[in-house]
């Protein structure tokens, strides 16, 4: 089996100072032969890492066909540094736009999955206030994930939860996906409040193809319609996966992402 991380080693970005410093793990495909086109660029979901199928698939596709392809792990995230509780998405955030500006690329291609989706969408206001970013060219959201914190998590909360956010500030949530518990802190989601992007136009000045199961137990196919909504100066795409849960991860869902990607491409 394709294996792109025996091909790209991983290298490391120092962000933040002082206590905040953390080293940012990232691989680097540079483009090959005579193609031109956006760097693709991952963003992982909450506890997912670079090494994840989607992301793998995406670095593959982007080798068989020439493309730069960018992955990163947040902090507390894969083989990157830091702590997971000391994350927040504006401190993610700030990884991602570290990392793309310090390989520079030209144009990029955003591929996020989950909490992924919502960082792209930060990152794409972000970048638009910027003389010295790369030009951003379209985005393949997978169940994207905007709001979560607010929209999601907290009108949800039971009584225990609340109690331990405000005794603990952090709460634990049985996982679907790992052995591990989710572990959401009160810093998280007081800080989702100011990253929300569904509380006004989002302006993203690309096209956007948004795919999502209609069978996601954590991000309802609603959720997606309402970021339709906010998008309205974009070219939207909608995609809805009848039988498809939130990960998107088997191989038709894989052919999707990349039917996604090369439309955008073209």
């Amino acid at each position: 089996m394709f294996d792109a991380n025996l091909i790209h080693e991983h290298q490391y970005l120092t962000v933040g100072e002082g206590e905040a410093a953390r080293a940012i793990a990232y691989i680097a495909r540079s483009q090959s032969g005579q193609t031109t086109g956006p760097t693709l660029v991952w963003l992982s979901g909450y506890r997912s890492d670079m090494s994840g199928s989607k992301a793998i698939e995406l670095d593959k596709f982007a080798a068989e066909n020439g493309f730069a392809c960018l992955r990163l792990d947040y902090s507390g995230h894969g083989a990157s540094g830091g702590k997971f509780e000391d994350g927040t998405i504006s401190r993610w955030l700030e990884e991602v736009l570290a990392v793309i500006l310090h390989t520079s690329p030209e144009r990029i291609l955003l591929v996020g999955s989950s909490m992924g989706g919502w960082i792209a969408l930060r990152l794409a206001q972000e970048l638009a206030k910027r003389q010295d970013g790369p030009r951003l060219e379209g985005m393949v959201l997978i169940a994207p994930a905007p709001d979560f914190t607010s929209d999601l998590i907290e009108p949800n909360l039971t009584k225990k939860e609340k109690a331990s956010l405000a005794e603990r500030g952090y709460f634990e949530e049985r996982s679907a996906y790992s052995p591990e518990p989710n572990i959401y802190t009160r810093a998280l989601i007081e800080d989702g409040r100011d990253n929300s992007v569904l509380r006004g136009i989002v302006e993203t000045g690309c096209p956007v193809h948004i795919l999502q199961g209609m069978k996601d137990p954590d991000v309802p196919y609603q959720h997606a319609m309402r970021l339709v909504e906010h998008l309205p100066a974009d070219d939207v795409v909608l995609t809805f996966v009848r039988d498809g849960d939130h990960r998107l991860s088997r191989p038709q869902d894989i052919e999707r992402m990349l039917a996604a990607v090369k439309g955008l491409i073209r």
